[in-house]
């Protein structure tokens, strides 16, 4: 059932009506008087019982979802999202940092394909462009709900099993097989979702999504895996410590 939300909306204030119903949605959140997963009243109900236009509730909600507070979920409305994963800037894998957060980390295998790397790939890697390759795609959800899509170039003899890399991390995988990573080069940016990439992460196509493009190299300098993935910058963010000269 959608949680009861008790809002005060001052018609005689200089505020605009649908940033006080923000303001009052946000303090319900960040009070714990609505909790991740709780689901709100949909819009016309809620403009009805607050006596609001539908297009002020509309643009109230709207202001909570790009901001990442609120989500819409086809058949099942607009619910609290759970909390933001919030990772430092370090040598760790997604997977683990979810369980380090108490999180519970699912996977989807997308595409699992053996061959030669693109002269991209084999460039960055600094193997020979016949090398043998297993590219994987995946969907990694906290839950139920979708947080990133991440693409992965390993060569053949390091690769998991497909079942594996939907039961466990691919670093976790790494270190069954005896393999350290040790070092790694990385790249953080950010642009716009694809249609495709929308669709699998629950967002709006041209949505922001955080980028990041890692080299990973084990205690003997071999260069073991290349992934590019892309994380939902509302429900994902980097953190970074930066020290003074």
């Amino acid at each position: 059932m959608p949680a009861p939300l008790d809002v005060a909306i001052d018609r005689s204030s200089p505020v605009p009506l649908y940033f006080q119903l923000a303001q009052g949605i946000q303090n319900a959140i960040l009070e714990g008087r609505l909790t991740p997963g709780d689901r709100l009243e949909n819009e016309l109900d809620l403009a009805k019982r607050l006596n609001l236009s539908r297009p002020t509730t509309r643009q109230a909600i709207q202001a909570l979802v790009d901001k990442g507070l609120l989500m819409r979920r086809r058949g099942v409305g607009t619910q609290v999202v759970q909390n933001q994963v919030h990772r430092p800037v370090e040598l760790t894998s997604l997977y683990d940092d979810l369980l380090t957060a108490g999180q519970e980390p699912t996977t989807e295998l997308l595409d699992y394909q053996l061959g030669a790397p693109d002269p991209d790939i084999a460039k960055e890697l600094g193997v020979p462009e016949d090398a043998r390759f297993v590219t994987f795609r995946r969907l990694r959800r906290a839950g139920s709900e979708p947080l990133a899509v991440m693409t992965n170039y390993v060569p053949a003899e390091f690769a998991p099993a497909p079942d594996q890399l939907e039961l466990h991390g691919f670093y976790e995988c790494l270190r069954a097989k005896g393999i350290h990573i040790a070092l790694a080069r990385q790249r953080i940016g950010a642009r716009g979702a694809t249609r495709a990439e929308a669709q699998l992460l629950d967002e709006r196509t041209n949505a922001a999504l955080l980028t990041m493009q890692r080299v990973a190299f084990d205690d003997s300098g071999r260069p073991i895996e290349m992934g590019r993935h892309v994380y939902r910058a509302s429900r994902h963010f980097f953190d970074t410590t930066v020290l003074s000269r």
